[in-house]
């Protein structure tokens, strides 16, 4: 196998009039990996992955898929590409096998795939029911089905579990999983579910309003972050406005849950004591390792702080 990754772009830059939705991005995505794109919404995710998708030009910069330009090799290159992008593209009408015996047979592949593929996403129980029966979640199933038919060396998954129940999306979390080890298949996914990302992801590229904040192995992320003390407190903007004015770097991860960055046992106490002396009760405290969730706050809530100070900034030279 070609030591090249399966994606590497150069500058990638999309404008959508004044706006610069993808601003000098730098992928590298090695081949074999489970590459988790994430960012918060409006980062950038689907316009790069239609760039790399040949969907829409960059207005700068390249892509080259296994090594090869794109823009110079788009029909041969894309042939070696599954998909599922969004919702994926059904006739209702069809049976799942039917609508991938249409493929099928566009792509001339042999009956023998659609067995695999149905067996790879586990729908053989519903193959033979029309599409128009089917769930949310079994169409994301089939669509994935339809993205693998062609057995491709590279596959690119844009919120592959939306519309999934528990079992639905554990199942997809199992077939990424298996894909690189047991197909050679390079899997590029984005997703908003964090926690599945970190189960399966063996690289990671965070997004931020168009700039790539991070991009390496979780073990290079996690190298980066410091331990953090994780509180449950009854009043959590409080707590957060107390432990910013002592200097500590403070995020709120939903609901009454806090995190802080610290150095240790004593700087546990000492959130603690800081905490229960401006007057918040605190019900659960434990000094951990960041999950992708955390760290993933951290860096795009840096950078949208950076972004507001900058036009705070920029709004009072003007005036």
């Amino acid at each position: 196998m070609s030591s090249e990754p399966a994606i590497t772009t150069f500058g990638l830059t999309r404008r959508f009039g004044r706006l610069t939705a993808v601003d000098n991005v730098d992928l590298e995505v090695p081949r074999g990996s489970v590459y988790g794109f994430l960012g918060p919404n409006g980062a950038g995710k689907t316009t790069t992955i239609r760039m790399l998708l040949g969907l829409i030009r960059p207005h700068l910069g390249e892509v080259r898929l296994f090594g090869e330009r794109l823009c110079e090799q788009r029909r041969s290159l894309l042939g070696r590409v599954g998909a599922l992008v969004e919702s994926p593209s059904l006739y209702p009408n069809l049976t799942g096998r039917e609508n991938l015996e249409v493929t099928r047979r566009l792509i001339d592949g042999t009956q023998a795939q659609i067995g695999h593929v149905l067996n790879l996403v586990r729908m053989e129980d519903a193959a033979d029911r029309r599409v128009a029966g089917y769930s949310a979640g079994m169409k994301q199933r089939l669509g994935l089905a339809l993205a693998l038919l062609r057995q491709p060396e590279l596959l690119i998954l844009d919120e592959p579990t939306n519309g999934l129940d528990p079992a639905g999306i554990q199942e997809m979390r199992e077939t990424i999983c298996r894909l690189p080890v047991d197909y050679n298949v390079t899997v590029f996914l984005s997703s908003h579910l964090l926690a599945e990302v970190e189960q399966v992801a063996t690289h990671i590229g965070i997004i931020q309003e168009g700039r790539l904040r991070f991009q390496g192995t979780l073990d290079a992320l996690h190298a980066q972050m410091e331990e953090q003390v994780v509180l449950g407190v009854d009043q959590p903007e409080k707590a957060k406005t107390i432990l910013e004015r002592a200097g500590w770097t403070v995020n709120r991860n939903g609901g009454h849950r806090i995190t802080v960055a610290a150095n240790g046992h004593s700087d546990t106490a000492m959130v603690n004591a800081q905490l229960i002396g401006g007057g918040v009760n605190v019900y659960h405290i434990q000094l951990e390792q960041p999950t992708l969730e955390d760290m993933f706050m951290t860096l795009t809530n840096g950078a949208q702080e950076t972004a507001k100070t900058k036009a705070r900034y920029v709004g009072a030279i003007q005036e």
